[in-house]
């Protein structure tokens, strides 16, 4: 069982498309200055008070990047290190633990350099440190002056990431039917759910309490001190962007240059959050149909009732494996995330059709971040723990059953899967939710740049709207992009690049409410 993640279109593409060494180096900036020639010592105030000096004052012992068998390393030009931070904010004197960092220095030049800019790519749980070198090309100009520098949050990949249960009972879990149509179904489901968590907890141990949102954007104000940066300049993308809001809300005056890209909706709760994602996903579902010159509602009630049938008789697929309900509606979803993997869907759709549920099966092993021999990723596994200890919503069945013919009408072929999952998704979990919906509001923060796009998938438009009006009046500013797929910058429009540099590398803050068509 997956949650459809709140991931990067960079990373999707990727997906459809198919550790770091010591060494001498510096913390803080070229020249010990930030890019406004202030002194990177004198910055180092304005953080979260009580963190003793030795972290506040660590300096980064930046080396060459370690590949590993997920992630090879990348070129030269990038470096590696690790940042000791707090496992407890509340006790910051206590046990520490160490977050990978990567980083590219700007290119332009000793004088022309504006600091570091911070990107988080979603998820949660989403790798910077394998997603920001291939990240780059996206963002050239924005290297030119930025060091770009990104990380893998607590709980992720190289920052002590866990690993909930192994590849075998991964792809055995992969037949529990995530839309129960019976008790001994329901009764699988909800055991599975129970199952994941318990392996959460004996992986992450004490780290299952700590690696929320919150704490994340914690860190991110640790990084800004001890990479010398008075402002923090951030990019935040997909889930990136209730991180970047929460940033904003904690530490208001610390704002510098954020944008906001693919905005989560920051006032929706758990099942609001389904909702929202069940309406994006038909909404980009429609807009496929609609390309291909189907009529949406009759080719949504056609892939409806596809999913039926394999779900009363799981497809044959590729090296001896069955394509269920559960798979190909994930299958479904990849090439939702970007408008180039459409052609790759109508192929897909179409095998199945014809009872072959290799495509579709392929699909949902790129989004599961499986490889050829049968070994699974763990971004799925860090973005429950996180999101679990975020959310402090707990549908129960009873509720959920209650609420299903809501999302159903919302969406015949997403609907019921993302029902279910608002009570499945942390079900029976070890530890207790901290918030309803996360707060943003960040009074005499500089200005926010939001950016919405109409045809966004995973995190639909009104999110963006909501996000500026919660950050605050004339400090978020809302950029609208009408495009298909999961974010906006990098997408193909000029409009919404040229803003987002423009503001970014000089501060030029445009009209709220601009619109890039």
């Amino acid at each position: 069982m997956t949650r459809f993640a709140r991931w990067t279109a960079a990373a999707a593409a990727t997906l459809l498309l198919a550790g770091c060494s010591t060494g001498s180096g510096s913390g803080g900036t070229d020249e010990g200055k930030n890019g406004d020639g202030t002194p990177a010592t004198a910055q180092t105030s304005g953080g979260t008070p009580g963190l003793p000096a030795s972290i506040v004052s660590q300096k980064l012992d930046w080396g060459r990047c370690k590949g590993t068998s997920d992630s090879p390393a990348p070129g030269s030009g990038w470096q590696c290190a690790t940042l000791k931070a707090p496992l407890d904010y509340a006790k910051p004197g206590g046990r520490t633990i160490g977050l990978a960092l990567v980083r590219s220095k700007a290119t332009g030049g000793q004088g022309k350099r504006l600091g570091s800019l911070l990107f988080n790519f979603g998820g949660p749980g989403g790798s910077g440190v394998s997603t920001m070198p291939s990240y780059e090309s996206v963002v050239g100009p924005l290297h030119q002056r930025y060091d770009l520098v990104s990380w893998d949050p607590r709980g992720v990949g190289a920052s002590e990431g866990v690993r909930c249960r192994g590849d075998k009972a991964i792809q055995a879990a992969e037949s529990v039917d995530a839309t129960p149509d019976d008790a001994a179904e329901e009764a699988a489901y909800f055991k599975d759910a129970e199952d994941f968590g318990k392996g959460c907890a004996k992986a992450a141990g004490g780290l299952m309490s700590h690696v929320s949102t919150t704490d994340t954007a914690r860190d991110m104000d640790l990084m800004r001190q001890v990479l010398g940066d008075r402002r923090m300049s951030y990019f935040g993308i997909s889930y990136g962007t209730e991180l970047g809001g929460v940033y904003a809300h904690l530490f208001p005056k610390n704002v510098g240059r954020l944008v906001l890209d693919a905005v989560v909706d920051p006032t929706a709760d758990t099942v609001g959050h389904a909702k929202n994602q069940t309406l994006g996903f038909q909404r980009a579902l429609d807009d496929y149909l609609k390309s291909t010159g189907q009529d949406p509602k009759q080719g949504s009630l056609k892939i409806a009732d596809l999913l039926k049938r394999i779900d009363a008789k799981p497809l044959p697929a590729a090296g001896g494996r069955r394509l269920g309900q559960t798979m190909a509606l994930t299958g479904i979803v990849l090439p939702l995330y970007s408008k180039e993997g459409w052609p790759r869907l109508t192929e897909a759709l179409k095998d199945a059709e014809g009872g072959d549920g290799s495509a579709l099966l392929a699909l949902a092993d790129a989004y599961n971040d499986r490889d050829s021999s049968g070994h699974y990723g763990t971004t799925t596994h860090s973005q429950r723990v996180i999101s679990c200890l975020d959310d402090k919503q707990r549908p129960t069945p009873e509720e959920t059953k209650k609420r299903l013919a809501e999302f159903e009408k919302i969406s015949p072929v997403f609907g019921d899967f993302m029902g279910w999952d608002t009570a499945g998704w942390c079900h029976d979990w070890p530890v207790a939710g901290q918030f309803d919906h996360p707060e943003v509001s960040a009074p005499g923060a500089a200005p926010v740049l939001v950016v919405g796009n109409t045809g966004d998938p995973a995190t639909p438009y009104e999110g963006a709207r909501r996000m500026a009006d919660g950050l605050g009046k004339g400090v978020g500013v809302e950029l609208t992009w009408k495009g298909e797929g999961h974010g906006a910058y990098g997408s193909g429009s000029d409009c919404v690049d040229s803003t987002v540099n423009s503001y970014l590398l000089d501060g030029a803050v445009p009209k709220d409410g601009k619109v890039c068509s």
